[in-house]
């Protein structure tokens, strides 16, 4: 299995026809570089697709999923050109679901 340290989703879409080298550069440009064991999350501008690439040391991974009902949703995190996010979060992420509502985001701060 690839070993995930860190998943970082980048707000700002990217063209879905992007191969390997293409969204290897935007990872590059985006989050500065593409670090071992990361994961780099991209979507389309309407949402319903997303790209993950990740760099495993050896070589880099590159894997598409689309939702054929529904949008991936990051509402409101508009609060730079990338946002970490935890592997409970990605988890949420891919089935199309909330995931601002779980893991360390979701945290009840004040009463």
């Amino acid at each position: 299995m690839i070993r995930i340290d860190a998943i970082w989703l980048a707000t700002e879409p990217m063209d879905m026809r992007a191969g390997t080298e293409t969204a290897l550069a935007r990872v590059i440009d985006v989050f500065g570089a593409a670090k071992p064991h990361c994961a780099y999350l991209f979507a389309n501008r309407r949402t319903t697709r997303l790209k993950v690439q990740v760099r495993d040391g050896g070589g880099v991974w590159l894997a598409a999923r689309r939702l054929h009902q529904g949008k991936f949703d990051w509402s409101g995190i508009r609060h730079g050109p990338q946002v970490e996010l935890d592997i409970e979060q990605l988890q949420v992420l891919v089935f199309g679901l909330p995931w601002q509502l779980v893991g360390s985001n979701a945290a009840i701060t004040m009463l």
